[in-house]
């Protein structure tokens, strides 16, 4: 049996590698980040099977995080705090967590809680990430990090491809402009909305289509999709 992928969003690199050591022992793969902005781009690639997501994070705090993923999975989040105020609590359960642990906490229950977790979503459930989308007209190479239309390589910017790449990922489900930005930029500070406008502009006619026949579709007031065929 696979073992279960489990995506561990934390900035205390102690703490990080602990929960890493206590998982691979309770049979899950690991992988860590160690900010919000890297978490919610592994978490695009990775498709975790469940995420341990700590609160205090610098810069994108987890309950931003929470947020982001919401906007592209239901999969089961674990929130990590270091406060215990029931307050906390309802607001990451509002914000849709699944489950609360505040730290300290033991490594037995850590595990016990993942487990609850996943057995509420099962393997059978979760969609593996293709390495090749394709179309019929656009193909998309993600292992190779290749597009090409119609056969004919396309030569993408790096941010255009991760543009595309979370779209297609997605496709069919309406993503914010913020989302795109955190899945997209290398460093979306101070970067705006427009920004993205912009560069599905570029995207769509380096794919060779018009606003219209394009399948990235720009939904008013709240983002855009991938149009699926």
């Amino acid at each position: 049996m696979t073992a279960r992928q489990v995506l561990v969003i934390e900035d205390d690199k102690d703490i990080a590698l602990g929960l890493r050591i206590v998982l691979e022992r309770g049979g899950f793969e690991a992988t860590l980040a160690g900010n919000g902005r890297d978490g919610l781009r592994v978490f695009h690639t990775a498709r975790p099977d469940l995420v341990i997501l700590d609160v205090g994070l610098p810069e994108m705090d987890g309950w931003t995080v929470l947020e982001r993923i919401r906007d592209l999975s239901d999969v089961p989040v674990l929130m990590l705090t270091a406060h215990g105020q029931e307050s906390d609590k309802v607001r990451g359960l509002h914000g849709g967590a699944d489950d609360y642990l505040t730290k300290p906490f033991g490594n037995d229950e850590l595990t016990a809680r993942a487990l609850a977790l996943l057995r509420r979503r099962p393997s059978a459930e979760v969609a593996e990430a293709p390495e090749v989308f394709d179309d019929g007209v656009i193909e998309v190479n993600f292992a190779a990090r290749e597009v090409s239309v119609n056969g004919e390589p396309v030569a993408l910017t790096p941010t255009e491809y991760r543009l595309l790449a979370a779209l297609v990922r997605h496709q069919g489900q309406v993503l914010s402009a913020q989302t795109l930005l955190d899945l997209a930029w290398s460093d979306p500070l101070g970067i705006g909305p427009d920004r993205v406008k912009y560069t599905v502009m570029r995207l769509r006619r380096k794919l060779g289509a018009d606003t219209e026949a394009s399948p990235i579709e720009a939904v008013r007031g709240f983002g855009y999709r991938f149009r699926r065929k």
